[in-house]
């Protein structure tokens, strides 16, 4: 039986913040990692308004909060209110992780070492000569992209509905390494695509809630998905997906989004509490448990 932690005036806050925020899993997950290490740190929910958003920032440093994660609608508008943003979320163009350094508030996102995690470890193979299939043009597919890059992947293909966003998916790399190895295509090229995936992820909510017999995919498109690919959604919610269950009849490795979700919260307790290392399986058992999933 742990003691009750009690919350005074010396405890450090750290929280997340966006609009709404009371389905946020952070909490759960930070607060168990906490009470482990038994530190006097708190992580709170904060629904904060796009309107408020400024103000809440400076409410923050006046307080002294440690650090805050970023979620929807605020990881873009969030850039300018910082000091300073890394190189990464410059290029991912989104900031989901914020720490208080020298008085001054630095943006970063942890959503590339979230979604490569399974694949430096579990998974770990040399990329260097195989392909990567993404599906959807969306915010969470640009971390998927530079995540890609990192692995060295010798071809990284994104593939779309919207042709006037996805062309500007494709532009806005232009000025980056990775436009080397980056294409665009329509989602009617998919049939072409999926026989060269060796891994294939789904970034869209295609198979969330509501739609939960939903996948991105139809049964003839992946039965193409070669043996051995890994299938990755960034969905964890249902467990599998329709999209995993399906790429898992044709013999492919399934990765679902609870391990992006983990790693994403690891690297960023890392960057607050400065340390190297934190209590990963407490924080992955945190979140099963809170899902209903353990």
């Amino acid at each position: 039986m742990t003691k009750e932690r009690l919350i005074t005036g010396k405890t450090k806050l750290l929280g997340v913040i966006g609009h709404p925020v009371e389905h946020s899993l952070s909490p759960a997950m930070h607060n168990a990692a906490i009470a482990h290490l038994g530190l006097d740190y708190v992580y709170l929910p904060f629904p904060i308004a796009p309107h408020n958003l400024e103000i809440a920032i400076a409410g923050f440093a006046a307080i002294d909060v440690v650090g805050f994660s970023v979620t929807i609608p605020h990881k873009q508008a969030i850039i300018t209110l910082l000091s300073e943003i890394t190189p990464i979320a410059q290029a991912i163009g989104a900031v989901n992780t914020v720490s208080r350094q020298n008085n001054q508030w630095v943006g970063t996102n942890t959503d590339i070492e979230g979604f490569i995690a399974p694949l430096q470890t579990t998974y770990k193979q040399d990329w260097s000569q195989k392909v990567a299939v993404i599906l959807g043009n969306g915010g969470a597919a640009r971390a998927v992209v530079a995540g890609c890059h990192q692995l060295g992947f010798a071809k990284i293909h994104v593939v779309g509905r919207n042709v006037q966003r996805l062309q500007e998916f494709g532009n806005s790399w232009n000025n980056s390494p990775i436009s080397e190895n980056l294409e665009v295509h329509q989602w009617e090229e998919l049939p072409k695509l999926i026989p060269q995936a060796n891994l294939l992820v789904n970034t869209t909510p295609i198979g969330m809630y509501p739609k939960v017999n939903e996948s991105p995919l139809s049964v003839k498109e992946i039965a193409n998905l070669p043996k051995g690919a890994i299938a990755y959604d960034l969905i964890y919610i249902p467990k599998p997906t329709q999209f995993l269950e399906q790429a898992e009849k044709q013999g492919a490795i399934a990765i679902d989004g609870l391990e992006m979700l983990v790693q994403q919260g690891v690297a960023a307790l890392k960057i607050w509490l400065q340390q190297e290392t934190v209590p990963v399986e407490v924080m992955r058992q945190a979140l099963q448990k809170h899902l209903g999933l353990g």
